[in-house]
């Protein structure tokens, strides 16, 4: 019996290694976990009450794109947060976002494109599913480093033309995971550019974009209709798991052109799994309140005020721009995991788990990522205090 070759030299996915890393290893204190990007402050407490209120619905298939009600919640929140309008025919409800990113490229990359096998780029370190989408696609991943010299976004620009010639998808996530970084309406701009030149789409992830310190994170959207982009051209990714703090919901959505979107809902029709009813109904209230999104977005801002002072002083050190990771600079992210672990009890992710090798080159080699998720700021000060006094004494 043979196995597909397209898969074959994908490295095992960063939570096993991270469990295999640390084996049989004991906490050397209390656990305080900070590896996964699983938000722990709370949601709204009329979640429940939604949900037993549209209990009999569960009883009904839920359609493939979304409801007419929560496709309208959608775009008007699309309307107040990125001043864009784009109905309800250019949306498509997803079951969370790594559904869509992944049925995405199955829908929208070409066999070829100008003659060869396409490229799709990939940011360096990255969402994995970028990745396993294109190579199931049988598109080929390049991996474009995204490091400090280049404030920790992709430069596509600096790619060959031959190679730009050939990609089909360009992803860019903003605000970034795992830096944190923040891709502004300029450079968003000049990629809107870079893609009508040499013919490709620009998938963008912006799961974190209400996760931020003071200013909202441009979006590609908002960014293509000021330039005057093609709709066509681009595809928004959002979720309510880190915005809402309901991970487990699976709610998400894209948003692209209508050429596009019947392509994607095409494919939806045959292979997706639509959101129950019921969930679909917390959705559109969710998508609909802004006031639970300030409070959680309050709550990080704190965690950011205490990271930028418990690593004062540390070079490359210190809460991000926006989004909820910490991307900390070390000599080798897998030592000093074991390290915090073994030491602290504190549990982190190390940076190459995150990323490709590419001529040797692994861009996440010399990071660990910490997770700023716990809802109780004092366990967060006490993990952040704790793993400087590990690593950076």
């Amino acid at each position: 019996m043979t196995f597909p070759e397209r898969f074959s030299d994908l490295p095992e996915y960063a939570f096993p290694r991270l469990r295999a890393l640390l084996g049989e290893t004991p906490p050397g204190g209390d656990v305080i976990a900070m590896s996964i990007g699983e938000p722990k402050h709370p949601f709204p407490n009329w979640v429940g009450e939604v949900i037993a209120e549209h209990i009999a619905e569960f009883g009904m298939y839920p359609p493939n794109d979304g409801s007419e009600e929560l496709l309208g919640a959608i775009s008007g929140w699309i309307g107040r947060r990125f001043g864009v309008d784009v109905g309800t025919n250019r949306i498509m409800v997803l079951n969370g976002t790594r559904e869509g990113l992944f049925n995405a490229v199955l829908a929208l990359c070409p066999e070829q494109k100008n003659g060869a096998r396409p490229k799709v780029l990939v940011p360096n370190p990255f969402y994995q599913v970028y990745a396993v989408g294109a190579l199931a696609a049988g598109a080929e991943p390049v991996y474009v480093p995204a490091i400090a010299a280049n404030g920790f976004l992709p430069d596509y620009r600096s790619l060959p033309a031959d190679v730009l010639d050939q990609a089909a998808i360009a992803f860019i996530c903003s605000p970034s995971n795992p830096q944190g970084a923040v891709a502004d309406e300029a450079y968003l701009a000049d990629l809107l550019d870079l893609a009508e030149q040499h013919d490709f789409r620009i998938f963008a992830d912006e799961c974190y974009s209400e996760i931020y310190r003071d200013t909202p994170p441009p979006g590609l959207l908002e960014v293509g209709k000021k330039v005057g982009a093609d709709p066509e051209r681009i595809a928004v990714f959002h979720s309510l798991s880190k915005r809402s703090n309901m991970p487990g919901l699976r709610s998400g959505f894209v948003a692209t052109g209508p050429a596009a979107m019947v392509q994607l809902r095409r494919l939806r029709a045959y292979a997706g799994a639509p959101l129950p009813l019921p969930l679909q109904r917390v959705a559109e209230r969710l998508w609909a309140d802004e006031a639970h999104v300030a409070e959680n977005r309050a709550a990080y801002v704190r965690k950011y005020d205490v990271a930028d002072r418990v690593l004062s002083g540390i070079q490359g050190c210190g809460a991000p721009d926006a989004g909820f990771f910490l991307w900390l600079p070390v000599e080798d992210g897998e030592a000093a995991t074991v390290k915090l672990w073994r030491e602290r009890g504190v549990r982190t992710l190390p940076g190459a788990y995150l990323s490709r090798s590419e001529n040797g080159q692994n861009p996440g080699a010399g990071y660990i990522r910490a997770a700023m998720v716990t809802a109780d700021e004092e366990v967060f000060e006490r993990g952040l205090t704790a793993l400087r006094d590990c690593l950076y004494a």
